[in-house]
């Protein structure tokens, strides 16, 4: 069975609350390790008025996930095939986690417990515990900067008996100006529609052809079935 509000609580908590929470008052970047029971990765993080950009290396392949909360969108990019795939989180108000982005069916609780240093950052340390009204539940800790930056994070997000742990830490906080560029899907490359993907099958509306936006031939089924990235998407199935 779907487990909906575990989703979404968990893909809230990967996505730093980019969509679903105030965003830092500043532009920054910063590498960024995540960890739950399954996996455990490290990237780069790009972060500006909201909107989000992640970077990771698994198995060789480079991807690149970019949250839009502005669009209500998010990019998985592929660099190696010049591909995308683009999600539209649902418009669910009654807090069974349908949309990631949307906090009006949670009740939330914080509590500040005080000062702490996270590698190098004065943070500030909050407990926090969010229900949904179908019972989902995510409880732990916030490190959070004076500019709102989540430094650290360690939850624990429940539904329905099942339960996923989520820590998330950023190391090399540089704080400034982001490029605006670093939050756009690049020219040439051609949208891939998830469902085909995950079946094993081809492109989407933009790919079904064999080309590019900029005309370029497309890499071949075999590659695209082969070489698979790991984005948001992926998260969030193991935690349903």
């Amino acid at each position: 069975m779907r487990k909906s509000g575990l989703a979404a609580l968990a893909a809230m908590a990967v996505s730093g609350g980019a969509l679903a929470w105030n965003p830092p008052a500043v532009d920054y970047s910063a590498d960024e390790t995540m960890e739950t029971a399954e996996f455990s990765i490290e990237g780069q993080v790009y972060a500006s008025q909201g909107k989000e950009r992640r970077e990771t290396l698994m198995e060789g392949m480079r991807q690149i996930m970019i949250l839009r909360p502005d669009k209500k969108l998010i990019w998985t990019l592929m660099p190696d095939q010049r591909m995308y795939i683009e999600v539209k989180p649902g418009t669910d108000k009654a807090g069974s986690g349908a949309d990631p982005g949307d906090l009006s069916g949670y009740e939330i609780e914080q509590t500040t417990l005080g000062e702490e240093e996270v590698n190098g950052v004065m943070t500030t340390k909050s407990k926090i515990v969010m229900t949904g009204k179908t019972g989902a539940k995510m409880g732990g800790f916030w490190w959070t900067s004076k500019d709102g930056i989540v430094v650290k994070m360690d939850v624990l997000a429940m539904d329905k008996g099942d339960k996923t742990r989520i820590k998330k830490e950023l190391r090399n906080l540089r704080v400034g100006p982001q490029d605006p560029a670093l939050f756009e899907i690049p020219a040439g490359y051609a949208r891939m529609d998830m469902m085909n993907m995950l079946m094993g099958g081809g492109g989407g509306e933009d790919a079904g052809a064999g080309e590019t936006a900029s005309g370029a031939e497309a890499p071949p089924a075999e590659e695209k079935k082969e070489k698979r990235g790991f984005g948001l998407k992926n998260i969030i199935d193991m935690v349903r």
